[in-house]
């Protein structure tokens, strides 16, 4: 049996809650959409870990990660990063949704549908 993703360690607790106490503007925007079963009653978390990774949004009915990309990703070595982030966490079955932070004011409504499409149930 492959390894299972351990969800949530203890050590990463104060990060979770820093970075949740912390939102991007456009984070708490995409959770004002997400939170509360709002998006095809679906229940989302924030700022979940997953091994040693904090995601931005999860869901697990789906294994779905949303991250929301803003300007400290845009240059090759974060991107590279990423890349072997969402590689390794596609790897233990996730499936993740990368998003522009300004596409989730911009485009609200195609950022929510890009999550929905990625719905199996």
């Amino acid at each position: 049996m492959p390894n299972t993703p351990k969800h949530n360690h203890k050590y990463l607790e104060n990060f979770r809650k820093e970075n949740r106490n912390n939102a991007t503007s456009a984070e708490a925007k995409l959770w004002s959409l997400l939170k509360g079963k709002q998006l095809e009653g679906r229940k989302f978390r924030r700022q979940h870990s997953i091994n040693n990774y904090i995601v931005d949004f999860y869901c697990p009915e789906e294994k779905l990660i949303i991250e929301l990309d803003g300007q400290v990703h845009f240059n090759p070595i974060a991107q590279e990063k990423d890349f072997l982030r969402d590689k390794d966490l596609s790897e233990m079955g996730f499936k993740i949704v990368r998003v522009e932070n300004h596409f989730v004011f911009d485009d609200t409504d195609g950022v929510l549908n890009s999550i929905r499409n990625k719905f199996t149930k």
